[in-house]
């Protein structure tokens, strides 16, 4: 339904019919173009800003998204998902568009004004890929290098050809280009809102925005850079906004920031002109996520980097003593360590970490939703697969009401989840760690061999099997997965999933 919410962007590069445009192949796409190109950061936020502004997809994000507590985790998601979105093979490119769909299906509710949301409704959906479209557009034209009306043309046809592999058809979206133009200002005047979550996108997010891995280890630069980026990408990205929805939601006219706005976009169109290889997306977000204790080859140039930018932070500090006042929250207190030498958790950390995964403070389904959603994405499951992690995920959601919903509000807050810690490893949780394990073990002989592990967790956790016999039995699977989920050791191999940001 939306980048910030689902992981991932408009819908697919498979066209279906003249009616909807045919698309050239994904090499050749337009879309796929802008993956690599450095005006697709700033277009992105402001697609993203008109897209939380629709209150059906504003009422999604607050109460489903990841993006304010696991902002980096989300972004490499939406990334791998457009990738795969815009696959040279035709099988890739359904086979996400039909997980999407399965992922939308399940994101239903009210929002605060008891208004109804579905994220399946057909017309916020074309309203995602009409701001994606027209984001696009405006970016082109503030960097000084407009689209002429054929290729805007040809642009508008292939997005309207995502949407329909995505939506069956694109009839939610004008078949004209001049067409569209009245439907896109129509939405705005009519429909858009001044809604929570393009508040917290535009000034809010920046404020606790968390370190990405490679600059986790340097939280008095990452909070400088922070406290001057995050106003001024805000600013830019308010005076890029269409003027009547601007005037509708109040927002403030920053003196200058047109013109800022002006610089930034012609300075990233000119970044476009470097050598072919310079500005790769997918190698700079893998670079911010990988730890630094990951074996993965390119885990070396990160700690490389994570040591210069460690002397960069010392030298910071020399120069500026008080630099704790630009926004620098204290060093986080290190986990306990146990007589046998292993780190603990506490358990506001754990709860804030790992279980609140919307980072609204309270642990609901929507949080343990999230879970299995990112498990089932990094693990790339298919639907059976999908369905059966998320059945358990539910089982375990009711057996945490059963036992740590004391107040019967319908959620867990981090007082009554202390008081009852281990109630968490109980038969469900149980059963989701079994569940993963069914998921992984292909050949169904009880374990995990190395290749096996490779092929489902290489990705996700950035380490290879390290066991004495090269094999991952059910029982140690099971043990792991539980000391993880009941908060008793930090570091495993599933840090990387559910608790980095």
């Amino acid at each position: 339904m939306t980048t910030a919410s689902t992981g991932t962007g408009s819908g697919t590069g498979t066209g279906t019919g003249a009616a909807e445009g045919t698309p050239r192949s994904p090499e050749d796409s337009s879309f796929r173009a802008f993956f690599d190109d450095p005006r697709w950061a700033l277009a992105l936020i402001r697609a993203t800003v008109l897209e939380a502004a629709h209150p059906q997809v504003g009422a999604a994000l607050a109460e489903n998204s990841t993006f304010i507590a696991h902002p980096w985790r989300r972004l490499r998601n939406t990334f791998v998902s457009m990738r795969r979105m815009f696959d040279a093979d035709p099988a890739v490119r359904e086979r996400e568009a039909a997980r999407l769909n399965r992922l939308h299906a399940r994101m239903s509710g009210t929002d605060a004004r008891g208004r109804a949301y579905d994220a399946m409704d057909r017309p916020t959906r074309a309203w995602v890929v009409a701001t994606l479209f027209e984001s696009a557009v405006t970016m082109c034209r503030l960097s000084g290098q407009p689209l002429d009306q054929d290729t805007m043309e040809r642009t508008y046809a292939e997005y309207r050809a995502y949407l329909a592999a995505l939506d069956g058809d694109a009839r939610e979206l004008p078949e004209n280009l001049n067409d569209f133009w009245r439907y896109f200002d129509r939405v705005v005047e009519d429909e858009l809102e001044d809604t929570e979550a393009a508040r917290v996108i535009l000034f809010r997010l920046f404020d606790h925005l968390p370190a990405p891995a490679l600059l986790d280890g340097a939280p008095t630069l990452w909070a400088a850079g922070r406290a001057v980026v995050g106003p001024l990408l805000g600013a830019i990205t308010v005076a890029s906004l269409p003027e009547s929805y601007r005037r509708k939601a109040g927002l403030p006219e920053t003196p200058g920031a047109p013109t800022l706005m002006q610089g930034a976009y012609l300075a990233a169109g000119l970044a476009r002109f470097l050598p072919k290889g310079w500005i790769d997306a997918g190698t700079i977000i893998e670079t911010l996520s990988l730890s630094p204790d990951s074996d993965d080859p390119r885990a070396r140039t990160v700690s490389a980097l994570r040591a210069r930018v460690k002397r960069a932070t010392a030298l910071l500090r020399l120069v500026t003593p008080l630099g704790g006042d630009t926004g620098t929250h204290p060093d986080p207190v290190p986990p306990t360590t146990t007589a046998t030498g292993e780190g603990r958790r506490s358990a506001e950390e754990f709860f804030h970490q790992v279980l609140d995964q919307t980072g609204d403070g309270h642990l609901d389904w929507p949080d343990l939703a999230a879970m299995a959603r990112e498990l089932a994405t990094r693990l790339d499951l298919d639907e059976p697969e999908e369905t059966r992690l998320y059945d358990a995920f539910a089982a375990w959601w009711k057996e945490l009401q059963t036992s740590l919903d004391t107040d019967g509000d319908g959620r867990v807050g981090i007082d009554e989840y202390a008081a009852a810690v281990p109630s968490l490893a109980g038969p469900a949780l149980i059963r989701v760690a079994e569940v993963l394990f069914d998921a992984c073990d292909k050949d169904g002989n009880g374990t995990i061999d190395a290749d096996e592990y490779r092929a489902l967790f290489r990705t996700a956790f950035h380490r290879d099997l390290v066991t004495t016999d090269g094999t991952y039995g059910r029982s140690a699977f099971v043990g792991d997965f539980l000391s993880f989920m009941s908060g008793r050791r930090p570091n495993t191999p599933y840090d990387p999933l559910l608790a980095d940001a």
